[in-house]
This record gives structure tokens, sequence and C-alpha cells, in this order.
């Protein structure tokens, strides 16, 4: 067990390792002067000022002399200053990301509580016209883009119904992002639920435990949910990643104020230090998302534990 968990936390670090790199060579991905870009909507900037962004950011210096600063400022808690305004990037992004986090986890709650016992249901009813059904279902709905999804959403609840807000960051502001985001992603469940459930179906200790008589509701529930729920567990990490993704998108259709929307306005604004101060923070979530999903596959699993 402690050998497993070293080995993810290894991956983890080194994975984290890597993006540090990317993020650092980010910024040289754009063709021609990065400062230049950064003002290129901006008047009166004068080429003193722009050569004072160019030393802050350290962009006259090598690259390996400015990853090696990054990664010191980095072990420090620094990830820089914003170029519009000079906030200190880690405090504006740890001020949107608990926002992030909140609609990442209430849509993966929706798609767990929606997809597992659909998933379950069909794989129950393996070959009847409800198995068929709901998994036609569950492909319309991986098929469906979030941002369409949404627009769907947000005009019949919150315009034509009135039921719901336009926009904002209250409790009831987060139910159509929530939904938006999980729906999609209750169908993924739903049918993975269904493939993993049908295959459990057919292994030999739980076709030995109905032969023993063993009432069919105990046989479903201890030995045929509890195994079919492993793989389901590991692709949780994926898929809260995808979400955290997806949160791009569906925090600027309703104004969750979040750090995807964050991100998509230091893109327009060409606030580099922001950009890859999003990508960092967005690696080391879903690194720590992982690593806790992977403790929780080897608690239920008893051949992690015998290793």
């Amino acid at each position: 067990m402690l050998s497993f968990l070293a080995g993810r936390l290894t991956m983890g670090l080194l994975t984290v390792f890597v993006t540090t790199i990317l993020v650092t060579l980010l910024i040289h991905l754009v063709p021609g002067d990065p400062v230049q870009i950064m003002y290129a909507q901006s008047q009166g900037t004068t080429p003193e000022q722009m050569e004072e962004v160019r030393k802050s950011l350290g962009l006259d210096k090598p690259i390996p002399v400015q990853y090696f600063m990054f990664v010191g400022r980095l072990l420090e808690g620094d990830l820089g200053y914003t170029i519009r305004g000079g906030q200190p990037v880690l405090d504006v992004i740890l001020q949107r990301l608990p926002n992030t986090i909140v609609l990442a986890v209430a849509a993966m709650a929706i798609a767990i509580l929606i997809g597992v016992p659909i998933g379950f249901f069909a794989a129950y009813k393996q070959g009847t016209i409800w198995d068929v059904t709901l998994m036609i279902t569950a492909i319309a709905g991986i098929s469906m883009p979030h941002f369409w999804l949404g627009l769907i959403l947000l005009f019949y609840f919150a315009v034509d119904l009135g039921w719901l807000p336009v926009s904002g960051g209250g409790p009831l502001n987060l139910v159509l992002p929530a939904v938006t985001l999980g729906l999609s992603n209750a169908a993924i469940f739903a049918r993975l639920t269904r493939s993993s459930m049908i295959d459990v179906l057919s292994q030999d200790f739980v076709q030995t435990a109905i032969a023993k008589g063993l009432p069919q509701k105990l046989v479903l529930r201890r030995h045929v949910l509890r195994a079919g729920l492993i793989p389901i567990i590991t692709m949780m990490g994926l898929q809260f990643a995808f979400m955290m993704g997806g949160a791009i998108v569906v925090e600027n259709i309703f104004s969750w104020n979040g750090v995807g929307r964050m991100a998509v306005e230091a893109i327009f604004q060409r606030d580099y230090p922001i950009i890859q101060g999003f990508i960092l923070t967005f690696a080391v979530v879903v690194v720590i998302v992982s690593i806790m999903l992977d403790a929780v596959y080897a608690f239920i699993d008893p051949r992690i534990r015998r290793s």
C-alpha cells in the first residue's frame, strides 16, 4: 500500500516538474517579442517601460536561467505579478480557485449520482429495451458540447422560465453550470458503469455466490457493486481533470467567477504570468486529486493493500 502510494506521489511530482518546464517555455512559443505582444493594444507605452517589464519577467536572460529563477520563486510561493494591475498572481488564483473547485465537485457529484445508478440498472437489465434506451441516451449526452447544453439550459431555465439566475456567484447560480458540466460526464459514467458491472456479473465469484443461494440484492450490493466501482474510481481522476478543463467554457457562459474565466480574460489581455500560474495550478490540483483517488482505489481493492 505504502509503496503503491509512494509510486503515485513520485509520478505526481514528475508531472509537476514537466509542467514547470512547459510553463517556462510557454512565453517563448509565441512568435515575436512577448512584451510587445502584451502591450500591443496599450497606448503610450514607452520602450523604457517595456524594457522594465522584460527585466521583471526575466526575459532578458537565457532560458535555462529563466527556468531556475522561476522554480526558485515558485519554491518561495511566488508566481510573479500580473501585467495588468501588478497584483500577486498567487493571490488572484487563490481568490478564484475555490469557485472552480466547488463547481467541479458539484458537477462530479451530479455525474456520479445520475450516471452510476443508470449504468448499474442498464447492466442489470442487459439486452432489454431499458438497456438500449438508457445507452442511446448516454451516447446523446456524451455527444452534447458544453457550450451548446449550457446555452440551452440558460435560455430555458433562466430566461424563459425565470427559475434560476442568469449569472452570479450565489448557491442558486451554481445549479446551471454544475448541471451543464455534470450531465455529459454522467453519460460517461453510465457507460463505464454498465460495462464494468456486466464484466463483474460474469465472474466466477459472483456466480458462486448466486449458486449458494445468497439473496440477489446482497450479491449485487456486496459483490458486484464493490468490485465494479474500482474502474469507476480510476475514471473519476481523469474526469475531474476533464471537468476542470470544461469549467473554462462553462464559467464563461454563466459568468462564474473561477480560474477558468480568469484564464480566458488573461489570454485576451496577454497576461502571461496569470496564464503560467493557471496552468501550473491546474496541474497541481489534478495531481493531488489523482493521488487521493488512488488512495481510495487501494483501500477498496485488497490486492493493492496486500502488495
